[in-house]
Parts: structure tokens; C-alpha cells; sequence
């Protein structure tokens, strides 16, 4: 192994090290976090946040990274489909809230207009695109589809930001569950 080969691999580490720690830090704090507590947490040099994100800038945007992969989730009857996406939805909300890109885009999105933007692209091409296909699959049309599709987004999003943003506590997870679960199956069905 060539001290290259060495460096390339530590790199790689160092960089995820970094990354785990933004997302822990800009979890709690926001976009407020700073790039030394980050730097000093992962015991690393400010200078390599420099070096491997361009700034902190650039390391909010990589700590922010994040898929829903809903295709497991949307796939099933429309009967069942609140149910699903509810299940989904608490089990991501009650995982550890310190590694969950998508809360740090929500906290922040408040105070940075570019996490803003990034939180509304996420959410159009990680919920509504997936979701819209999956309600014309059901047979509603386009515009029906992603009309639905809008407002159950819409309705994720105002409840996670007043559970997991403004007030922190997301309360009983069954009873979170069987509610989310009807509102989202009412807003798929109703006429």
C-alpha cells in the first residue's frame, strides 16, 4: 500500500467523520452550528472542512443528503396507502432525530434561503414526484394525482415541523400512527 492509497482512504473516513458530526450538530443547532464545534467534535482541523466542502456552505449541503426511497412504501393498495406512509413516516420521525438530513433541512430552512430551496426540492422530487405516480397508478388523473399528492406533502410537512421542529416531541407513536394514517387516507380518497 502506497502512502497515497493510505492518504485516499483516510480522506474518505475523515470526510465521513465530518459529515456525521454536521449532521449531528446542525440536528440540534441549526444552521447556528458553528464550523470549529464541528471541526473540534470530529477532531479534525477547521481547515479540512475547508479543504473537503468548500466551507460551511458547502458542508450543510452535504450533510444534507438524504433519500426517502418511498418506492417500498407507496407499492399497494390505495385502501392501505395512509397506513403505509403513516408507518413510514413515524419510523423515520422516531429514529435517531441527530442523523436525519431531511430535520436539519426542516430546522434550517427558516433562517437559509438556499436550505429553503434545497427542502423544496427534496420534498418535489423525494414525496410528491413518487407519490403523484403512484395515486395515477390508482387511475387518478394527472392533475387529480399530483393535487393530492401536494396536500399530503403539504400536511407531513406542517405536522413534522410542529412535532419535530417547534416543539421537539412527536408524542404517543401509535396514536401519532392511527392519526396520521386516517388524515393522509382521507386526503388520497376524498372527493
Amino acid at each position: 500500500m502506497t502512502n497515497d492509497d493510505r492518504r485516499v482512504r483516510d480522506a474518505a473516513r475523515t470526510r465521513s467523520v465530518i459529515l456525521a458530526e454536521a449532521r449531528r450538530q446542525f440536528a440540534t443547532a441549526g444552521y447556528s452550528a458553528t464550523v470549529r464545534g464541528i471541526a473540534t467534535a470530529a477532531g479534525v482541523s477547521p481547515n479540512l472542512i475547508t479543504r473537503y466542502f468548500g466551507g460551511k456552505d458547502g458542508l450543510f449541503l452535504a450533510a444534507t443528503q438524504t433519500r426517502l426511497r418511498l418506492e417500498q412504501v407507496l407499492a399497494g393498495p390505495v385502501e392501505s396507502l395512509g397506513e403505509r406512509l403513516a408507518d413510514g413516516i413515524v419510523r423515520r420521525w422516531t429514529a435517531d432525530v441527530g442523523d436525519d438530513p431531511l430535520l436539519v433541512l426542516q430546522r434550517a430552512s427558516g433562517e437559509r434561503p438556499e436550505a429553503a430551496r434545497a427542502l423544496t426540492e427534496f420534498l418535489d422530487r423525494e414525496s410528491i414526484q413518487p407519490l403523484t405516480e403512484q395515486l395515477r397508478s390508482y387511475g387518478y388523473s394527472p392533475t387529480e394525482a399530483a393535487r393530492r399528492a401536494a396536500a399530503v406533502d403539504a400536511f407531513v410537512l406542517g405536522v413534522s415541523t410542529r412535532r419535530r421542529v417547534l416543539t421537539d416531541d412527536i408524542g404517543d407513536h401509535t396514536e401519532l400512527r392511527d392519526w396520521l394514517a386516517a388524515a393522509i387516507q382521507s386526503l388520497v380518497e376524498s372527493s
